[in-house]
């Protein structure tokens, strides 16, 4: 395990938590293979550490990560910046029930609207106030230089062969339909799209 933990991590750095873990399991369970975890464990150590340093910016413009989604979905949504709950649902693929402690939420805070839809009387639709896309453009500038800034601990060449590697490997683990009916572990993490 060590062997290719140095064949792969910067000059001069010993082994990772992954590779701690990995070499106790080979020692313990021999029998078992645990050369995946250098992949997944890795990625789900990283996504934790990434989370963190993303909500940093989430929580300077007094949001939490489940807000700036829904806020970000309305304004990706273009004019007049608004959808239906369920549709916000699918986009930041959450549960309905999350979904309207969300928007409960973000409704006292004077950031979005609530009102029925003109299509279909029993629908609502969700609509940024003009607060709200203040705020989320602000909180989105600054979400995509703190990406920037974490992605720039790779060079372009390194960043450019990890997006072909995720993506085709989100291809193949993705449903067709795309992310808003990707199975979700109970309990476990929401999937996340990234803003």
């Amino acid at each position: 395990m060590e062997g290719n933990f140095r064949d792969v991590a910067p000059e001069g750095v010993g082994p990772d938590h992954v590779a701690r873990i990995q070499a106790e399991w080979a020692r313990e369970r021999p029998d078992v293979d645990v050369s995946p975890q250098a992949v997944i464990g890795r990625l789900h150590r990283l996504g934790h550490l990434l989370t963190a340093r993303l909500d940093v910016v989430y929580r300077t413009h007094g949001l939490s990560e489940g807000e700036f989604d829904v806020l970000a979905a309305l304004r990706r949504a273009g004019e007049p910046f608004e959808r239906a709950p369920g549709e916000l649902a699918a986009h930041t693929m959450v549960t309905t029930g999350a979904m309207t402690k969300r928007i409960d939420r973000l409704q006292r805070a004077g950031l979005v609207t609530r009102r029925r839809s003109a299509a279909d009387r029993r629908g609502r639709v969700v609509a940024l106030t003009p607060a709200g896309r203040t705020l989320i453009d602000r909180a989105f500038t600054e979400h995509m230089r703190n990406e920037r800034n974490l992605l720039d601990a790779l060079d372009p060449r390194e960043a450019e062969e990890l997006e072909r590697l995720l993506t085709g490997w989100l291809a193949r683990v993705e449903p067709v339909d795309g992310p808003a009916t990707a199975p979700r572990t109970p309990g476990g993490p929401t999937p996340r799209g990234g803003g």
